[in-house]
């Protein structure tokens, strides 16, 4: 029978399965009951996909807002209808002589805030059908754009026609119609030739673990490589609630507590209780109230590693 696990896995998604696919497997892997992924990755991408296990899918949310961070090739002078290598090249143009230089400084004075409007080829719906389906039948539907956040662009390489870079983005940026917004100002065309999700905040640093490297582990290894189910809350403050409160929080009461340890600011934190770790998120009121937000299961509380 599956078994209740809780945590987050840092995947390594290869190219060629779907996000849902990879989920799929990976609760096969680990005789997981309950899982998802917190954003896709097209099928055609390679790289980090954070998976929540059990408890841990509370506060998948967290990282579906995170900014993301991507290894991009881009190849100019070819167009194809879905900007990425899904589809054939229809439009092909000969490419100026670009330098180095000229795509630094184009990836550097690339807007930092725009309002990108989303491709036809996507998973967004319009009366209730993906617009990718629209698209397969040669139809285009108005879309509305969207503000995103360009936080850093970095040059890797050059080798014409092939645009290598790193980028640093807000959620929802579609890296396809990145691609063709900086060819336009470049005075081109080009589509999406390959990309790997680096990061997802606060996720990039840490092992990424691929099916192969799962595949050899026992199932009690596989567990011991899963980050704690609080592990993506670390921007929020930490608050560890006295213990004449901890019943009632958990119980999903609004308690009082001392103001002065979080200096008097109010605002979301994550909650940890002496011998029981990790408890949830709350939200401090002005009035020192802390009301609870989101709380796990007491089935945590005898297998917490509470973070230091």
């Amino acid at each position: 029978m599956p078994a209740d696990i809780h945590g987050i896995l840092l995947l390594d998604k290869p190219v060629g399965i779907s996000s849902a696919g990879a989920v799929a497997r990976v609760k096969h892997l680990f005789n997981a009951r309950k899982a998802g992924h917190t954003g896709s990755l097209d099928p055609l991408a390679s790289g980090l996909l954070p998976i929540c296990f059990g408890e841990a899918t509370k506060f998948g949310a967290q990282l579906l807002d995170a900014d993301k961070t991507y290894r991009v090739m881009v190849r100019l002078g070819e167009r194809t209808p879905s900007a990425d290598r899904e589809s054939e090249v229809i439009e092909r143009r000969e490419l100026p002589h670009y330098s180095s230089q000229q795509l630094e400084l184009a990836l550097s004075s690339f807007p930092r805030e725009y309002a990108q409007v989303p491709p036809m080829h996507s998973a967004l719906k319009q009366d209730g059908k993906p617009l990718y389906k629209y698209a397969r039948l040669g139809l285009t539907r108005e879309r509305t754009a969207r503000a995103i956040a360009i936080h850093d662009m970095r040059l890797l390489d050059w080798q014409p026609p092939n645009l290598s870079f790193d980028v640093r983005c807000s959620k929802g940026t579609y890296i396809r119609v990145l691609a063709e917004d900086l060819a336009a100002q470049l005075g081109t065309i080009a589509h999406l030739a390959a990309l790997r999700r680096l990061g997802v905040a606060p996720f990039g640093a840490e092992p990424q673990w691929s099916f192969e490297a799962l595949d050899s582990l026992s199932p009690v290894q596989r567990e011991d490589v899963l980050l704690p189910v609080d592990a993506a809350l670390t921007a929020w403050r930490r608050l560890d609630l006295p213990a004449g409160g901890v019943s009632a929080f958990r119980q999903g009461q609004t308690v009082s507590v001392p103001l002065e340890p979080l200096g008097t600011l109010p605002g979301t934190v994550r909650i940890y209780a002496a011998g029981l770790g990790f408890l949830g998120l709350g939200e401090i009121e002005a009035a020192g109230r802390l009301v609870p937000l989101r709380l796990v299961s007491s089935v945590l509380f005898q297998q917490r590693r509470i973070p230091a």
